[in-house]
């Protein structure tokens, strides 16, 4: 009896131990990619530009860490081009920072008129070096959750949906990895479940977001004042050609009965009729300054649509002008990235 009790102790020791050796290897797992990126981190010296990014950026110890493991960089020249060439999609048009090969490689906008940019994409960035330590299970439910709330959110958010449009050509899992980085960086309002996750990496959420509205506010500013330019100008151009064609038919016959009224008077026809001297006359000098206003402000609107062309015109410089600062492309001679 005593030693089919000890038999039955043993094999519970025997299992619980088996247990313990599957509890910590599944922690060493866990903790492997901890562990690397903390040595990655502590071994990485960042430039000094890339450490300032990182004050502004604001992230958690957990944060700032895997940002560090990434190695990343900040690069001004064509350089970047060459690290982020498998990327094709960026703001408007242009790719402005890269998770590749796990490393995150920035671009470097210094417009000030786009402050915010850089620190808005480091932190896209950085969420999909988070998204990339996920493991297979946790992307996998990560994943179902965001597109969830994602079909969801666009009923009421069109926006969205035509932020995410670019994306559309992507397998679910790479179109689920690039919105978990769009919601964390440029959508205010979340659910609290993805709140609390954005919270392990990102101190002040809040302020990415706030960047990510004044700097995409400037371009969405410049098109929604072009398009109300240009519909303007349609209309009052389309006005004023209608009324200038009326204008001058209104100027010529106006000449044909100023004419004849003078031919008729130089045959005294009005001798004996002073009052329809006067009425006609009168008539005619009413037309004449009716036509002098209709004149005055038919230029006046000809001017005002002349301003306007003008102000379009520096708003598609404005624009160009943007569009060649985020644009690697045009950046100057590759240097080595900071």
């Amino acid at each position: 009896m005593a030693r089919s009790a000890r038999k039955t102790v043993a094999r519970v020791a025997w299992a619980c131990i088996a247990i313990l050796v599957v509890v910590v290897g599944a922690l060493a797992i866990a903790n492997q990619q901890l562990i690397s990126d903390e040595i990655e981190a502590r071994n990485f010296t960042p430039s000094e530009q890339v450490s300032s990014l990182i004050g502004r950026l604001d992230l958690t110890p957990a944060g700032e860490r895997v940002f560090l493991a990434s190695q990343p960089t900040l690069d001004a020249s064509q350089h970047f081009s060459t690290q982020c060439s498998d990327v094709s999609h960026g703001e408007q048009g242009h790719v402005l920072g890269c998770y590749s090969k796990g490393t995150i490689h920035l671009f470097g906008v210094t417009d000030k008129r786009l402050d915010g940019i850089v620190e808005v994409t480091a932190a896209h960035e950085l969420l999909h070096a988070v998204y990339a330590r996920m493991g297979g299970d946790e992307q996998a439910q990560m994943s179902k959750k965001l597109r969830a709330f994602y079909d969801e959110r666009i009923k009421t958010d069109p926006g969205l949906k035509e932020r995410m449009s670019v994306y559309d050509a992507l397998s679910p899992s790479a179109f689920a990895n690039e919105l978990h980085s769009v919601l964390g960086t440029e959508v205010h309002t979340l659910p609290k479940w993805l709140e609390d996750h954005y919270a392990k990496w990102l101190g002040k959420r809040s302020a990415i977001v706030d960047d990510f509205d004044r700097y995409h506010g400037v371009f969405t500013q410049l098109q929604d004042r072009a398009k109300t330019l240009e519909k303007q100008m349609t209309t009052l151009r389309t006005s004023v050609e209608q009324r200038r064609e009326a204008y001058n038919a209104a100027v010529a016959q106006f000449n044909t009965d100023a004419q004849s009224f003078t031919k008729r008077n130089n045959a005294y026809e009005f001798a004996e009729d002073p009052d329809e001297f006067n009425r006609i006359r009168d008539g005619l000098t009413a037309r004449q300054q009716q036509l002098t206003k209709d004149r005055e402000q038919l230029e006046s609107d000809i001017a005002n649509y002349e301003t306007m062309r003008t102000e379009l015109q520096q708003l598609t410089k404005t624009s160009d002008e943007l569009d060649q600062k985020l644009n690697s492309d045009l950046a100057p001679p590759a240097t080595r990235p900071n």
